[in-house]
């Protein structure tokens, strides 16, 4: 973060720096591939229209993949920091 002797401008310019380089990951994390389906791959519902033209390559309808989203769900994982606590023990 800048700060201290920086020009002006600087801190506005790192943050929109930031926004940039994360909207350019997102465009180019892969997305569905193909054609859209007419029907769910897992439900057989059909999807509509309107979903498989603002999602192209879409396979699920929109409860099949919110609940494929809420699975994924946040993981647990291990502090690999090494803290100065986790070091005293």
């Amino acid at each position: 973060m800048a700060g201290g002797w920086t020009r002006d401008g600087a801190v506005s310019e790192q943050i929109e720096a930031s926004i940039a380089d994360e909207l350019a990951r997102l465009k180019a994390r892969r997305g569905p591939l193909g054609e859209s389906l007419t029907h769910c791959a897992e439900c057989e519902e059909p999807i509509p229209e309107a979903r498989r033209q603002a999602i192209p390559g879409v396979k699920l309808c929109v409860d099949c993949a919110g609940q494929r989203d809420t699975r994924a769900g946040p993981r647990g994982g291990i502090n690999r920091r090494g803290s100065k606590d986790s070091q005293l023990k």
